[in-house]
């Protein structure tokens, strides 16, 4: 029997690009669940080979939104089976969250939207080589949980990645945006690019020709680490 991912969203537009792609291309089946339009997270998590939680508008403290509230208090469940978890942006913060750390926005009101270094950590173990431009959506951070170990840092949200035990990974950057993708969030979020230190959309979509291609091989990369292909 072919093997499922659950995959996690939190808009009805949400779309799962490169990630859902490539774990698809691997031979798995996709479970595609949105929570915050009332879709019930699995109660066993024996019959999915692995989790992933994508990024959303919400934030990781909106615990009065019930969608929100389900996945805080299905995540422990997750971490108690083992199994193979992916948090990406929101989900990332998610983790942290359930795992005892502050999740809050920059300090100085700073969002990290467009295209921005990270580099590896002395602890990164192959989990990051060298320094990658990656793709970023998002004015929050989080602090790093306690027995996690950080993996990669950045300038303006230091805590980039990280993982917890052998199978819990959190990423603050978007490795599932296609080109398309992009387009997409540039228009229905354009209001978002007045934030403090978010790229104009002019220069991200320059810059896509050049990082998107690098972050895809890494996704490659990590990806059959995680699952263990």
């Amino acid at each position: 029997m072919q093997q499922k991912i659950l995959l996690v969203v939190h808009q009805k537009t949400s779309d799962t690009g490169r990630v859902g792609a490539r774990i698809k291309a691997r031979g798995y089946r996709l479970d595609i669940r949105c929570p915050m339009l009332g879709e019930a997270l699995p109660d066993d998590m024996s019959g999915h080979a692995g989790a992933v939680v994508f990024g959303g508008p919400m934030s990781a403290n909106d615990e009065h939104l019930p969608g929100i509230r389900a996945e805080l208090d299905w995540l422990p469940s997750v971490l108690e089976s083992e199994t193979p978890y992916l948090g990406i942006c929101l989900g990332a913060q998610l983790l942290a969250r359930v795992l005892g750390a502050a999740v809050a926005p920059h300090p100085e009101g700073r969002a990290e939207i467009g295209y921005f270094p990270v580099r590896p950590t002395a602890a990164a173990n192959g989990f990051l080589e060298q320094p990658l431009t990656v793709y970023h959506w998002h004015r929050e951070g989080f602090d790093l949980p306690q027995g996690a170990v950080l993996l990669a840092e950045g300038a303006c949200f230091p805590n980039q990645a990280y993982s917890y035990g052998a199978a819990a990974y959190g990423i603050q950057y978007h490795p599932e945006v296609t080109l398309e993708i992009m387009r997409r969030w540039l228009t229905m979020a354009a209001h978002r690019l007045v934030l403090p230190g978010a790229q104009p959309k002019a220069e991200q979509l320059a810059q896509q020709p050049r990082h998107g291609p690098p972050l895809g091989r890494w996704l490659d990369r990590f990806l059959g680490h995680w699952l263990g292909d």
